[in-house]
């Protein structure tokens, strides 16, 4: 199955989605560093990458003739700073806002589905009217804006096209499921919420859901606290229970129920078989390597073991709230060496980042974990590929009949 990627950065999207099946026709990034990982993974023969055709430049500069109408899928995270927490919350002011770019190509290339992740502060009430306005023009590719129509006026337009129902079933529009996720909950070591927006050309009559939730906290607590598994797999006696748990511990030792979902995974799952890079004589995995400054103080504190890790942020020594940092089980903090933060973004160890430390955290926060990817894109190549047979179902129908 065919494929593109916008706004790739290191590949983690990419990447799972080339894991689920597609092959990207074009990979398309401006940074240059997050490039230079691409390629460096590239001359090394690395096989998730090697294949790509990488472009370093602005999507709205590439030709889009040079790719076929009708592939299988689109896939990309516009820049996120207009919307995120930590940025301008510029929006629709932001020149930053890559949203239109996305929706252009859209309308140009006419894919069979499309996966748009973004993050979870486009949802926040201050940003509502632009959030619908986002998803309407994601359904109405071909309903442009105008040149003189600010985007209120479009957004107007959109909704009146989309009750009146006129264009539904004929391969011009797309019905879009938009879904805020925990990344935690499908077995990613860290608590990393982002909202996906995910289509399908309403020609394909495909009826798809966000998959289904797999790992949850209940069941972390449940394997430490109440069988003491997560312990005993690690090799370790099982502390006293935290006062802040007892009661929920307790309802849950009480309940007698088997967990519906697995453990959360935990950043001691995560990097535990790592050696301590502040400690290692010589350290032999790539992108292992100590980086000193770490300080904790009020608002600003680090991730423990025993938890998913925080939402890793696209910064380094002033990341507000600490999230790039470890708190060591001596009460001490560290920065997350890169390959720690690759492991907990679930890349896989063979693939290595180019740049400086900042640069490389960078790269990392920025990413959408290779693990999230592969499941929301593995779950779109299924619904693709059955309503591929049903086509040609239809058409050997047709023509046993005509015979």
């Amino acid at each position: 199955m065919k494929s593109v990627e916008l706004f790739a950065g290191a590949g983690g999207l990419a990447m799972g989605c080339e894991i689920a099946g597609f092959e990207h026709l074009a990979v398309v990034e401006w940074d240059k560093w997050a490039c230079d990982t691409v390629r460096e993974n590239q001359k090394r023969g690395y096989p998730l990458v090697e294949g790509w055709n990488l472009h370093e430049g602005d999507v709205r500069g590439f030709d889009w003739s040079s790719i076929p109408e009708g592939i299988e899928l689109l896939a990309g995270g516009p820049p996120c700073q207009p919307f995120s927490i930590g940025g301008k919350h510029g929006a629709y002011d932001d020149r930053r806002d890559m949203f239109p770019a996305t929706v252009e190509i859209l309308r140009k290339l006419k894919p069979k589905a499309f996966i748009v992740e973004n993050v979870k502060g486009l949802t926040r009430a201050a940003f509502a009217n632009y959030y619908q306005y986002i998803l309407l023009q994601l359904e109405f590719p071909e309903l442009p804006r105008r040149a003189s129509e600010e985007w209120h006026d479009h957004l107007s337009r959109l909704q009146t096209e989309r009750t009146s129902g006129k264009r539904k079933g004929k391969g011009n529009t797309y019905n879009v499921v938009a879904t805020l996720v925990n990344a935690a909950d499908f077995g990613v070591p860290q608590k990393r919420e982002r909202v996906f927006m995910v289509g399908f050309r309403d020609d394909l009559g495909v009826e798809w859901s966000f998959p289904e939730q797999t790992h949850s906290y209940d069941a972390l607590l449940h394997s430490q606290w109440v069988t003491g598994e997560y312990w005993e797999r690690h090799s370790l006696k099982m502390p006293p229970v935290p006062a802040k748990l007892q009661s929920r511990v307790s309802k849950l030792q009480n309940d007698f129920l088997p967990m519906e979902y697995a453990p959360w995974m935990t950043v001691r799952d995560a990097i535990a078989d790592l050696p301590d890079p502040q400690t290692a004589r010589s350290v032999t995995v790539s992108n292992h390597v100590f980086q000193g400054g770490a300080r904790m103080y009020p608002g600003h504190t680090g991730s423990p073991y025993d938890l998913p890790a925080k939402t890793l942020k696209a910064g380094d020594h002033g990341v507000p709230g600490g999230e790039n940092m470890l708190v060591k089980e001596n009460g001490e903090v560290r920065y997350f060496t890169v390959r720690e933060s690759a492991r907990i973004q679930t890349f896989p160890d063979g693939f290595r980042f180019h740049g400086s430390w900042t640069e490389t955290m960078r790269q990392l926060g920025n990413a959408v974990p290779v693990l999230l990817a592969q499941k929301v894109a593995a779950s779109v190549a299924e619904k693709l590929a059955v309503a591929e047979i049903l086509r040609l179902q239809k058409i050997s129908k047709r023509v046993v009949r005509s015979a």
